[in-house]
């Protein structure tokens, strides 16, 4: 559907302005798309972004910083978050041996698993693209890197 549609707008001053007002559209539109899968459940979107990260690493542990670097969503607290997911007993913290003052983090057996169960929801996000084509999809892609200056 068209954004003018969408948000119930006639028109834009300019075609930068519909574009930024589309992208940010687009993403709550995507953010509630994820948000579906973890309602009502004890993982949040980005607990689950920081679990997927540490996945990456496995069998490697990685640091708090790592994290925040990979983070998709930069003004989350990476700490306050990965403190939640050692209380779930999701993540291990251990302290680093070459630097007192950091740990190591590595996802657990159980984060493991849980991730696992929820392997589902990246073949479920193959729908939301159902109307675009692969090489509509590459493109986009593309396109994307560029407008980020990649």
């Amino acid at each position: 559907m068209k954004l003018e549609t969408e948000i119930k707008q006639k028109s834009f001053k300019t075609p930068q302005q519909k574009l930024a007002v589309n992208l940010l559209y687009t993403t709550n539109w995507l953010n509630d798309h994820y948000a579906k899968f973890f309602k009502g459940s004890t993982l949040t979107v980005q607990q689950y972004n920081v679990l997927r990260i540490l996945r990456g690493q496995h069998p490697n542990n990685c640091s708090l910083k790592l994290i925040k670097d990979r983070m998709l969503d930069r003004s989350s607290d990476a700490s306050r978050i990965v403190d939640k997911l050692v209380l779930k007993k999701y993540v291990l913290r251990q302290p680093c041996p070459s630097d007192r003052r950091s740990v190591n983090l590595l996802i657990s057996e159980s984060g493991l698993t849980l991730l696992q169960k929820l392997d589902f929801i990246d073949e479920s996000t193959k729908d939301i693209f159902k109307s675009l084509n692969t090489k509509q999809i590459e493109q986009l892609n593309s396109l994307l890197d560029d407008l980020r200056g990649k």
